[in-house]
């Protein structure tokens, strides 16, 4: 079977209902090998073809282009009209554009929302929890309701509607679908399970796990404070063997029992003293300009000790989970909060760049000495963001990034700076 063109893709549900789709309509599609996320899809080839620099994208062999899943989907079944992927009438056709969208618009965003809060990727809120759950609960019992009636969202066989509702809720399955919430929806299990074991379908979602129990938020443990040991009593000379002269209490002995281990020091402490210093660095970016003649980037570039400190850019490996700028601004702010130990280390300035639904969280660090995992590992969340050494003393790409985080102006494949916040 030839193919009938190449998905570039990381490894989302979004591009395994593509491929399901393709393999119900009796289609092949390549997969792009060696693809590396945040850097393949910064590359001048393919945002050539593709200017949102989104994925998955499609490329058919006569080079047409395609991205958003949904409209991948649509296509490729629109390929094999005799399979019933797209309905048998115009009227069944919109039935499925439905569901489709309503999956895409009312469960899918809440949905990350919560599997990020529950994982603490993003801080945790439990009126927020409660509402998502309340507005799920509200959603699932329509789909539910819907599916009481019929085997398939759509007429009397399996259409695109099926695919993608059910690759939407791998994740609520896998994470916040315990035995009690699986009860509560059948016939929206059912239909779950009825799909992902399709014989075709199988070897594309593969094992899909039941949890017992829903995921629930645990918070961090907090730090145990270090007890003192307590004081041995000396003992007391017995009065029927009188000594000529009373022992002394052993008091020092005391001290030799229980001996405070020193605390660990982080390996920065240990670099030699640099000529930058980072809280004049804060000041100053606080109280001047940030561009221009006598401005903080200026100052900056000034006193900057190459050695001595490095810059990174950081960007969140989980944008398609987005949804709201103000709440991906929140979770910067969550994930300062968490870096709160290396507020001696580090300056930051990262914020939210587009609009609802299509917005990345990008931005700068300035750190002390070389190793960046250093400065951020104590904050649980810090491998959900990919950090890459930038130089910006040289006229190209990364001074302008840099210098456009720190102004608050950066613009990433077309996404304007929403909003942001400063580690300071």
């Amino acid at each position: 079977m030839s193919s009938i063109g190449t998905i570039t893709t990381a490894d989302f549900p979004a591009a395994q209902r593509i491929f399901a789709v393709a393999a119900l309509a009796g289609l092949k599609i390549d997969r792009a090998e060696g693809y590396t996320h945040f850097q393949d899809n910064k590359k001048p080839e393919f945002l050539a073809k593709f200017p949102t620099g989104l994925i998955p994208a499609f490329e058919s062999k006569d080079g047409f282009c395609l991205v958003e899943s949904s409209a991948i989907e649509r296509y490729v079944a629109s390929l094999a009209p005799n399979s019933g992927l797209l309905g048998s009438s115009l009227e069944e056709s919109a039935l499925i554009d439905q569901w489709v969208h309503f999956t895409n618009t009312e469960i899918m965003p809440i949905s990350n929302q919560l599997h990020q809060m529950l994982r603490g990727v993003t801080p945790y809120f439990k009126p927020l929890e409660t509402t998502i759950q309340e507005k799920r609960a509200r959603h699932f019992g329509t789909l539910d309701k819907h599916l009481s009636t019929r085997t398939f969202f759509v007429g009397e066989r399996i259409t695109v509607a099926d695919v993608h509702v059910a690759s939407v809720m791998i994740n609520t399955y896998k994470f916040t679908f315990g035995v009690e919430e699986r009860a509560k929806f059948p016939h929206l299990t059912r239909h779950f399970e009825t799909i992902i074991n399709q014989p075709k379908l199988k070897p594309i979602f593969g094992e899909i796990p039941f949890p017992a129990k829903a995921l629930q938020y645990v918070a961090p443990a907090k730090p145990k404070k270090e007890e003192k040991p307590k004081e041995v009593a000396a003992p007391k000379p017995k009065a029927e063997k009188p000594k000529p002269k009373a022992a002394e209490p052993e008091d020092e002995d005391d001290e030799d029992l229980v001996k405070e281990e020193p605390k660990a020091k982080n390996p920065l402490d240990l670099l030699p003293k640099s000529s930058f210093n980072l809280e004049d660095w804060k000041r100053a970016y606080s109280n001047m300009d940030t561009r221009g003649e006598g401005g903080s980037i200026k100052w900056f570039y000034e006193k900057f000790d190459k050695e001595g400190f490095s810059i990174w850019r950081v960007d969140f490996k989980y944008n398609n989970e987005l949804t709201q700028t103000f709440m991906s601004s929140n979770q910067i702010g969550g994930f300062f909060n968490r870096l709160e130990a290396s507020r001696k280390y580090l300056f930051g300035s990262v914020g939210v760049l587009g609009v609802a639904n299509d917005s990345v969280i990008s931005g700068v660090f300035i750190t002390r000495g070389s190793d960046i995992k250093a400065a951020v590992d104590c904050a649980p969340d810090w491998e959900s963001y990919e950090y890459t050494r930038l130089n910006p003393f040289t006229e190209g790409p990364e001074k302008t990034f840099f210098e456009g985080a720190l102004a608050w102006d950066l613009e990433v494949d077309g996404k304007k700076w929403a909003d942001g916040k400063n580690y300071k």
